[in-house]
């Protein structure tokens, strides 16, 4: 039970269902291994030493993961702008991971084998059998050899277990090594997006709605990512949480 949602910052009273990463690994093995520019821009939690094995076995899309961090912005009119189907910033994340880059979406799919072996006799099968599609159906909007990366902007906040879900079961595939979370910041509450007046229409004008009712407590930002990573639901998947605050939104 999360308790009911305070008028003015947009979080809940309690925080039953949402963290500060205390389960996160120790900051100063995190930090050195990004700019100060960007901890200056993004809050950066890393669970199961995600930043470091990016950071040593993976520096091709770690210094790509760094430098379309270096270029994000986005505009107080994407925020403003409904988002349909796929929003503006959704889009726009689309320009920073590119399949020339070697960045694609991606769908897993395996049938499970599964062999039954009389124990007094050495490789004896007595049975066999196909579980056809025992994966199936999870997808990462961004895969780069055994690094996965996904974006949730403004989506119910279940959306991370399926996010983790699939992480999960990518890792345990032996398909991915860690995977990449970037999500609306915990700076980024209703205080923020009060400031920013009206929904715009589809016209670009004025409409009636105030923006911050578009971003509640029960949507993805990032203490809701971080109490479900506390939990242990990302499995052994390493996970690299990234959070986008103000600093990284320009006026128009």
């Amino acid at each position: 039970m999360s308790g009911s949602e305070d008028e003015d910052s947009g979080l809940p009273e309690r925080h039953d269902d949402v963290s500060s990463g205390r389960g996160a690994d120790h900051r100063a093995v995190v930090e050195p291994h990004f700019p100060d520019e960007l901890l200056s821009k993004f809050e950066v939690f890393s669970y199961r030493n995600a930043a470091s094995i990016l950071a040593t076995s993976f520096p091709a899309q770690f210094d790509q993961i760094l430098t379309a961090l270096s270029r994000f912005t986005i505009s107080q009119t994407m925020i403003r702008t409904p988002g349909g189907s796929k929003g503006l910033i959704a889009k726009y994340v689309d320009t920073l991971f590119t399949e020339g880059d070697g960045w694609r979406e991606t769908r897993i799919s395996a049938d499970l084998h599964v062999k039954l072996l009389d124990a007094k006799k050495t490789d004896y099968v007595f049975s066999e059998y196909v579980r056809e599609g025992f994966l199936d159906g999870h997808r990462i909007d961004f895969l780069n050899g055994r690094v996965a990366l996904d974006l949730e902007w403004n989506s119910k906040d279940q959306t991370y277990d399926r996010d983790l879900y699939a992480f999960s079961a990518f890792y345990d595939a032996g398909a991915i090594d860690v995977g990449v979370l970037i999500t609306r910041g915990s700076s980024m509450n209703n205080h923020f997006f009060r400031t920013l007046g009206k929904v715009l229409a589809k016209d670009g004008s004025e409409g009636t709605q105030e923006v911050f009712k578009k971003y509640g407590a029960s949507t993805t930002w990032m203490g809701k990512l971080l109490y479900r990573l506390d939990a242990g639901r990302n499995g052994g998947c390493p996970v690299l949480a990234i959070g986008i605050t103000p600093k990284c939104v320009t006026e128009d």
